[in-house]
C-alpha cells in the first residue's frame, strides 16, 4: 500500500487552513516570510487547497503565476491574493466580490479604499448570514416538529 502525500491527504480530507491563520493571527514557523517564489503545491499543502481550485482562481483571474514550461511559480503577490480569496470565502462573498475587493488594492490610495469597501461589505455580509441563520433555525424547528408528527404516524400505524 503506498503512503498518502500531505498534498493528497488535504484533497480528500478537505483540509482548510482557519480564519485565524489566513488573518495572520496563528503563529507560524515555516519560514515561507523570506520565499519570494512559490510552485502549486507549496500553496496547495500551505493553504489546504486542492491544486484544481488553484488553477481554477487562475482561470478566473484571481492569481497569475509566472509559467517556466508547464510549471507555475507564483510570487509573492498571488500567495497574499490566494490568502484574500480564501478569507473572502470564508465570509460567505463570491469569487467576483472577492476579486473586487482585491482589485481595489491596485487603484489610487487603494489600501485605504480597500478597507473602507471590504468593511462595508463585511457588514452588508453579516447582516445576510444573520438571516440566513434565522431561516436555517426556523427550518430545523419545523423539520424536528414534522419528524415528531410523522414518527407518531407511523407508531400509530404499526400498532
Amino acid at each position: 500500500m503506498t503512503e498518502r502525500t500531505d498534498l493528497e491527504r488535504a484533497d480528500e480530507e478537505g483540509f482548510r487552513v482557519g480564519i485565524e491563520e489566513l488573518l495572520g493571527l496563528s503563529v507560524r514557523s515555516d519560514g515561507d516570510g523570506e520565499r519570494t517564489v512559490f510552485k502549486i503545491g507549496d500553496l496547495a499543502r500551505e493553504f489546504g487547497v486542492t491544486l484544481r481550485t488553484l488553477r481554477f482562481y487562475e482561470d478566473r483571474g484571481l492569481l497569475s503565476p509566472e509559467r517556466r514550461g508547464t510549471t507555475r511559480l507564483y510570487s509573492r503577490r498571488d500567495r497574499m491574493r490566494l490568502r484574500l480569496v480564501l478569507i473572502c470565502k470564508i465570509l460567505g462573498f463570491s469569487l467576483t466580490e472577492a476579486k473586487q475587493i482585491i482589485e481595489i488594492y491596485y487603484q489610487p490610495n487603494g489600501e485605504r479604499k480597500q478597507i473602507e469597501f471590504a468593511l462595508s461589505r463585511m457588514e452588508e455580509q453579516r447582516k445576510i448570514l444573520e438571516e440566513q441563520e434565522r431561516e436555517i433555525q426556523e427550518s430545523l424547528h419545523a423539520m424536528e416538529v414534522t419528524m415528531s408528527f410523522v414518527r407518531g404516524r407511523e407508531k400509530r400505524g404499526s400498532a
